[in-house]
């Protein structure tokens, strides 16, 4: 909580917040979600991806390609992303550097990372990854479901409302 308190007080220091999609791996509802959300608030929102993407024509959104490579999205958003941004990705990596630079990253099934549980969600997520490499755990995470972009599109309007 108390990270998100000093979240939305950061949106007080003249700068307005912009959403930033990790847009080479968000699933397709996710992003119609923060389109909507975009035009609806009147929020700038700016997603990348290392290849081409269809964004909707609007004043609010536009989208960035940056070369092909290993997480060149996630680097070009952890350079622009600022205090007071929000940025969406499944990348635990990716939400723990943004996070210290002031940001909140939120993932497309609604989890909010933020300067309070970025920690904890990055030390699990390296043991995860080192128990499937060591072969005790396979698979990943279960289907993306619907249940999952309502439970996102129900966090995104929460901190919008708090922020905007």
């Amino acid at each position: 909580m108390r990270g998100q308190l000093d979240w939305i007080a950061g949106m007080g220091n003249g700068a307005s917040m912009k959403i930033w999609i990790d847009g080479d791996a968000c699933p397709n509802p996710v992003k119609n979600v923060l389109f909507k959300a975009a035009d609806r608030r009147g929020v700038e929102t700016i997603l990348v991806a290392n290849h081409f993407v269809r964004v909707p024509n609007s004043v609010h959104i536009r989208a960035v390609q940056v070369p092909g490579g290993f997480d060149e999205a996630d680097h070009e958003i952890a350079r622009q992303a600022e205090a007071g941004d929000l940025v969406i990705t499944a990348d635990v990596p990716l939400a723990d550097e943004v996070v210290g630079k002031g940001a909140m990253a939120l993932n497309p099934r609604g989890t909010l990372y933020d300067a309070e549980n970025i920690k904890s969600h990055l030390s699990r997520r390296d043991m995860m990854e080192e128990l499937r490499s060591s072969g005790m755990v396979s698979g990943g995470p279960p289907a993306f479901s619907a249940k999952d972009v309502q439970n996102f599109a129900n966090a995104l309007d929460r901190l919008l409302a708090r922020a905007v």
